[in-house]
């Protein structure tokens, strides 16, 4: 079986960019983003690092750990960095981890178990399925994943929103809406039966449909 949403995040250890971490143990009581890509060099992954290195601060707001992984050593990684700065006006300074030889792509079910065990002479193209995002939560469960194509950049302003979203409604019995935004009204979650519904909302709520209990965001 593959990983899923709710399926424990395996745990690493790993050679970064900042030292040899511990997946679990680094993320500590926090969240995390693991964010993968499939060589250094890359054009559209080298403007996605630098985008997350532009919004760590944000990340850094809500507790979340940032780290990226690319199927490339360490060394390369170090290398890279400078061209990110170069291209997009920031430097990642968040570990990006080494998985020359493949052993995270595989745990994480980005490569097949018989891809091999090195990162030598294998290309992008190689790699092309080395291109998630998995949220994990502070029990290192996987709250959310998602796979892009490595022709499309990934959009970590709307990845913020999804950490947004998935931190309020861990906190509240409530659901975000299609486009909801940090401060937008929320729906009461439908485990929530009526009765409850009304201690804690003594207001009340918008009710366009039964199941549809619309309230501002809890604070």
């Amino acid at each position: 079986m593959g990983l899923r949403i709710g399926s424990k995040a395996p745990d690493f250890e790993a050679d970064t960019t900042v030292g040899r971490i511990k997946f679990h143990d680094y993320v500590g009581e926090g969240w995390a983003i693991l964010f993968s890509h499939p060589k250094d060099f890359t054009p559209v992954c080298t403007t996605e690092l630098g985008a997350v290195a532009k919004l760590k601060p944000e990340f850094d707001k809500r507790n979340v750990k940032v780290l990226g992984l690319s199927v490339d050593p360490v060394s390369d990684h170090h290398r890279w960095v400078g061209d990110i700065k170069d291209v997009t006006g920031f430097l990642p300074d968040y570990p990006l981890i080494g998985d020359g030889d493949l052993n995270i792509a595989k745990l994480y079910d980005m490569l097949p178990e018989d891809a091999g065990a090195s990162s030598q002479g294998r290309t992008a193209a190689d790699n092309l399925t080395v291109r998630t995002v998995y949220i994990v939560g502070p029990d290192k469960a996987i709250k959310a994943q998602l796979a892009y194509p490595m022709t499309s950049g990934r959009n970590f302003d709307e990845i913020l929103r999804l950490v947004d979203s998935l931190q309020l409604t861990a906190k509240h019995k409530v659901a975000t809406p299609a486009n909801w935004k940090q401060g937008e009204d929320v729906i009461i979650a439908g485990s929530v039966s009526n009765e409850e519904a009304k201690e804690k909302y003594p207001d009340g709520w918008q009710a366009p449909k039964p199941y549809l209990r619309i309230v501002p965001q809890p604070k």
